[in-house]
């Protein structure tokens, strides 16, 4: 659809208001903001002299079913759908490819948490100085290498306002095998509170009804932080 509820699929680029085409959108408001066939209408650059471009961009999707059978597609699958010639199919290869190494890259240099130190290390730059509460999780794998992160809420901590069900929900979406939860305190001081002790509880008892351990609530302070489980609150 573009930004005026036009079905892009049928269309001709110069029949879509220039505010709508996807390279226009894409400069005003970032890769982020389009649709996977509009992504790939920008790779194709052109259609033909019958269907748009949005039409055989489409078209490639319907091919694959799933944008992550793309990966595995061959110079020759690509060529074999209507609209595509030898140019604009290595075009795509190229560019699958090179997404394909930058998440290589990524997957290499993941940060791995070994202890609590290295959660504070990872944390502390981010965090020591906000002038507000920040409640953040680390979702990590089962080699201990941060798959994500995410800040859960803003403000100050209280067991009402942390759903254990909010944060183990996220972390099944990333196959996480554990998570790590930190907040600061813009006191400085990294003592817990009794909600802090609170939270933690919670968030401790329902990572073992789910399968996600908490294996540390790490509480940041100025230049200071302390480690929930080595301090023997769970």
């Amino acid at each position: 659809m573009s930004m005026t509820g036009t079905p892009l699929l049928n269309l001709k680029i110069h029949d879509v208001l220039e505010v709508d085409r996807p390279r226009e959108r894409l400069i005003r408001q970032g890769a982020k903001s389009l649709s996977n066939q509009e992504l790939i209408a920008i790779l194709l650059g052109t259609g033909t002299k019958k269907e748009s471009v949005l039409t055989v961009a489409n078209r490639v999707l319907i091919n694959f079913e799933k944008l992550h059978n793309l990966k595995h597609a061959t110079l020759e699958e690509i060529m074999d759908i209507k609209g595509i010639g030898e140019a604009k199919a290595v075009l795509l290869l190229a560019s699958i490819e090179l997404g394909r190494r930058l998440a290589t890259k990524d997957l290499e240099e993941r940060f791995t948490i070994r202890s609590p130190e290295d959660a504070a290390t990872f944390l502390m730059q981010d965090m020591t100085s906000l002038q507000q509460e920040h409640f953040v999780c680390l979702f990590l794998n089962v080699k201990n290498q941060v798959l994500h992160k995410q800040t859960i809420f803003v403000g100050s901590l209280n067991a009402s306002i942390v759903h254990p069900r909010e944060i183990f929900r996220e972390a099944v979406k990333r196959s996480a095998a554990s998570i790590i939860c930190a907040h600061n305190h813009p006191s400085g001081v990294p003592t817990p509170s009794p909600e802090d002790v609170d939270v933690t509880s919670r968030l401790y008892e329902a990572g073992k009804i789910v399968g996600v351990d908490l294996l540390d609530h790490v509480i940041i302070g100025d230049h200071q932080f302390i480690s929930m489980k080595e301090k023997g609150y769970f």
